[in-house]
């Protein structure tokens, strides 16, 4: 087994490459004065069962160029097996026509990793399942629950008054799952939001009864955090006692962190998919857990065609 590290979140692939006692591989990955991305793996490949650990967050395109040149530069060192692990997959969010003469770049995104060379992809939370279908290679869609779940139950331990809120519709499955994984009981509650015209702010509706309650908002992507600060504030209006938020990728772009610290929100709990910035890290406001030991232990599985779904059972 080779572990590949980009340059997106190093300090998670290093975290994965101990959980797994295998050290990462010396690659060398730059840029020329252009800017164009230069990736020479430092370590003979040839026959190897190699997994490539590179999140495409901010910047998306930069580390999106970087993960498709090192999968080149393996199938070109005759890797045996190539495993594109995806912490956070960007461009998902387009996942399909939401207009005319609109692209579907999270079927772009899996062609150009496919073209590139990878055998199989692993990664975790999809912003929506069936992109899993865009791929025309093996994808294995963890999910980030196990790591969330026991961070609930140790802050809500002894409260029996709690409910699992999903920000919108979609989302509806993903806090279900949630609620379904823990030990204490949990209702559940969906805010539907619209937005009147251009410019205007979001009306919200909370379907459910949250009144007297802890609200555990859970959803896969914060960015600008805008619509989740908005949904505390209606949580808050509708009588809730306290509103936390568990989300699995913290894009938290622009002044998100700040956003969130203004809003009513006690806490944000993320993982560590995308690599913590400064503001983060000095966060009071932001929580976050690392996936390092599913994702390893998923990578150890695929290595030895072990079973991934056994993990969430």
């Amino acid at each position: 087994m080779k572990i590949i590290a980009g340059n997106s979140n190093r300090p998670l692939a290093e975290q994965i490459a101990a959980y797994l006692d295998t050290p990462v591989t010396q690659a060398s990955i730059k840029r020329f004065s252009d800017m164009e991305v230069f990736v020479e793996i430092q370590e003979n490949v040839r026959g190897e069962d190699v997994f490539v650990i590179q999140s495409t967050s901010y910047p998306a395109n930069d580390h999106l160029m970087e993960l498709l040149i090192t999968i080149d530069a393996l199938k070109r060192g005759s890797a045996k097996r190539i495993t594109a692990v995806i912490p956070y997959f960007g461009y998902a969010r387009q996942d399909r026509k939401t207009g005319g003469r609109t692209p579907i770049t999270a079927k772009l995104v899996a062609n150009l990793i496919t073209s590139a060379g990878a055998d199989r992809v692993l990664t975790l939370d999809l912003h929506a399942g069936q992109i899993q279908g865009f791929f025309d290679i093996p994808t294995d869609n963890l999910i980030a629950s196990p790591v969330l779940t026991p961070h609930i139950e140790e802050k809500f331990a002894g409260k029996d008054n709690m409910v699992i809120v999903s920000p919108d519709v979609g989302g509806v499955v993903r806090a279900r799952a949630i609620a379904k994984r823990l030990s204490m009981t949990a209702d559940l509650a969906i805010i539907d939001k619209r937005r009147e015209k251009a410019g205007v702010s979001e009306v919200m509706n909370v379907i459910g009864d949250v009144k007297g309650k802890h609200c555990i908002m859970v959803d896969d992507i914060v960015d600008s955090a805008g619509t989740l600060c908005n949904a505390a504030g209606a949580l808050k209006e509708m009588g809730a006692l306290s509103v936390d938020a568990y989300v699995v990728h913290g894009v938290l772009s622009g002044g998100a962190v700040a956003r969130v610290a203004d809003s009513a929100l006690e806490s944000l709990v993320i993982t560590d998919s995308i690599a913590a910035t400064e503001a983060v890290r000095q966060s009071d406001s932001v929580i976050q857990l690392s996936v390092s030991e599913l994702i390893g232990e998923a990578i150890k599985r695929v290595y030895e065609e072990r079973s991934i779904s056994a993990l969430f059972k």
